[in-house]
């Protein structure tokens, strides 16, 4: 894949997920639940725990990222991290920050 595309391709990914995050930091700041309503407790609750989980989640991708933007500067960018066999830009365009080729993510997940 072309560097120019790869460097366009996480740039992209990079802020989708910092908007993410900014949105859910913003979600946080709402007032809380009611604590005299059980109901409304138990939602805060379960929101305040999704949300940390979703947090989770986003600051993963944004290591991936991290991670596939310094491959891009040492030159291995579209090269599996397990075999340095070449990941189809196919792959690539779909999931900018794949480290594996289909096949080894397929082997990996078994």
């Amino acid at each position: 894949m072309d560097g120019d595309r790869a460097r366009e391709l996480l740039t992209a990914e990079r802020e989708r997920i910092e908007h993410a995050l900014a949105r859910l930091g913003r979600n946080q700041d709402d007032e809380g639940p009611d604590l005299d309503d059980p109901a409304s407790l138990a939602t805060g609750l379960y929101q305040d725990e999704f949300d940390a989980g979703l947090a989770e989640d986003l600051r993963e991708q944004l290591a991936a990222v991290e991670r596939a933007e310094a491959r891009l500067a040492a030159g291995t960018y579209g090269l599996s991290i397990e075999s340095g066999q070449p990941i189809p830009d196919e792959r690539l365009e779909a999931i900018p920050t794949a480290e594996l080729t289909a096949d080894e993510e397929r082997a990996r997940n078994r």
